[in-house]
């Protein structure tokens, strides 16, 4: 029996460091999402230095490439 590769997780709880209110959102699989608007506060938020991602940085799963081991978003 061959070894399946698992399903990355799609979903990830992004919490804003201003305010702390937690949004669930879908990861996109084909891009990076450099910047998320907070529903709460309004702050934009930016991915942290050496993350490529909002949902590297501040999410409760990292982004799809890095789950898979290919590096964060092809890089």
């Amino acid at each position: 029996m061959a070894s399946q590769t698992p399903q990355p997780t799609l979903i990830s709880v992004l919490t804003c460091p201003q305010c702390g209110a937690a949004e669930a959102l879908d990861m996109p699989t084909d891009s990076c999402q450099w910047f998320h608007q907070c529903g709460t506060c309004g702050t934009v938020l930016r991915p942290r230095a050496g993350d490529c991602c909002v949902f590297c940085s501040y999410g409760s799963v990292a982004c799809p490439p890095v789950q898979a081991g290919e590096g964060c978003c092809g890089s």
